[in-house]
């Protein structure tokens, strides 16, 4: 599996839906100037992954993923990762089936989260195990090096 395309949607810096599509299926890199939300590409894909731990994503409230901590009139923040699911190597169990598998998690002011595979409505734990079934443990403390941390 691999990153096919992400939509955010009042995520941090992006108040507005915003897609990003054309990734490799072997390497990515994200470029920018400062400032134009690089880091927060990264932030969203942590986010749907599931990181707890809100400092991994700079924030210290859930609320500070929220657009303007929802002072524009935007009061949730949505992200959603649609993965390539064509290779039956890398394919979750229960998944064969499917070409695409799309992986949404949801804010709303208030701390109220949702999770969604391709639109149906999960607990945390079923798209952590789909996650773990190919063997991607966004728990290891290993997982992600934030930057600045590479030294350490």
């Amino acid at each position: 599996m691999f990153i096919k395309s992400i939509i955010l949607d009042g995520f941090k810096s992006y108040g507005q839906r915003t897609e990003i599509t054309g990734f490799d299926d072997q390497f990515n890199a994200i470029t920018g100037l400062n400032g134009s939300g690089k880091s927060n590409i990264l932030d969203s894909i942590c986010f749907v992954l599931g990181i707890s731990n809100l400092s991994h994503v700079r924030a210290t409230t859930q609320q500070d993923l929220i657009y303007k901590s929802g002072q524009a009139g935007i009061n949730k923040a949505t992200v959603s990762i649609t993965f390539d699911n064509r290779n039956p190597a890398q394919c979750p169990p229960g998944f064969e089936n499917f070409q695409e598998i799309t992986i949404t998690r949801q804010i709303v002011i208030g701390g109220k989260n949702k999770y969604m595979i391709n639109g149906t409505n999960v607990p945390n734990k079923k798209v952590q195990d789909l996650f773990c079934s190919i063997q991607l443990n966004v728990n290891n403390p290993h997982f992600l090096i934030m930057q600045g941390k590479i030294t350490k």
